[in-house]
């Protein structure tokens, strides 16, 4: 089983999980947006019991917001919540790195890493976003494993990092994703865990300062507008 997806709910629930992540990679679904559960349970042929599970646990996961009498909806996040997101983060990619290249090992995980190495670079050079973000996923559940910290595979998925990456979806954004995951790679490969937890902390600045240049950016756009 992959890292992590042993945390998700069993069953018709996990359909639902997974159908809503897959429809966000795809960008049917967006952040903001609201779900209905009758809707839900017609797309994902399930019970509502399921459809309220699943909404559980990716409240859980920081993917969806449930408020009192209203429908849950995909979290949207603001430039303050974005940079909380990314301090966690940091320090959660950096473990994974770290505890990955201690624990490499060429003839059990050099296959696994460099299959989704390709996955990122043929998804990248087809233009297919969703395809992309899967094989991202994809790229921390191999760190995840061979990492081999169950605490950390139960933990990772909580960060937020799903509604970054789905929110701030901009072309110069992959491109560091792609490099900087070549990078964190041949670190995790090398066996070098100091310099893949380096690499794995400059990844998340870079996308900090990416987030943090597009939201100055619409800041302009809106400022010279009036």
């Amino acid at each position: 089983m992959e890292a992590g997806l042993e945390f998700e709910p069993a069953g018709t629930a996990r359909k639902v999980v997974l159908g809503i992540l897959a429809g966000l990679d795809e960008r049917q679904l967006v952040p903001g947006q609201r779900l209905a559960e009758t809707d839900l349970a017609l797309r994902y042929d399930v019970g509502r019991n399921a459809v309220r599970e699943a909404m559980q646990h990716l409240s859980v996961r920081g993917i969806i917001e449930l408020e009192a009498n209203r429908s849950p909806s995909i979290r949207k996040l603001d430039l303050a919540e974005s940079m909380e997101v990314l301090d966690v983060a940091e320090a959660m990619t950096a473990l994974a790195a770290r505890t990955a290249a201690g624990r490499y090992v060429e003839r059990l995980h050099g296959k696994p890493l460099r299959d989704v190495l390709k996955r990122l670079d043929m998804a990248a050079a087809d233009r297919e976003e969703g395809a992309f973000n899967a094989a991202r996923r994809q790229f921390y559940r191999v760190l995840l494993r061979i990492g081999d910290n169950r605490e950390l595979r139960r933990l990772f998925p909580s960060v937020g990092m799903h509604i970054i990456h789905v929110q701030y979806s901009m072309p110069e954004l992959q491109k560091v994703r792609r490099r900087d995951y070549a990078d964190m790679a041949a670190a995790v490969m090398k066996k070098d865990a100091a310099l893949a937890e380096a690499v794995a902390r400059r990844h998340v600045d870079n996308v900090r300062g990416a987030i943090a240049d597009w939201h100055a950016r619409r800041s302009d756009g809106h400022m010279g507008a009036r």
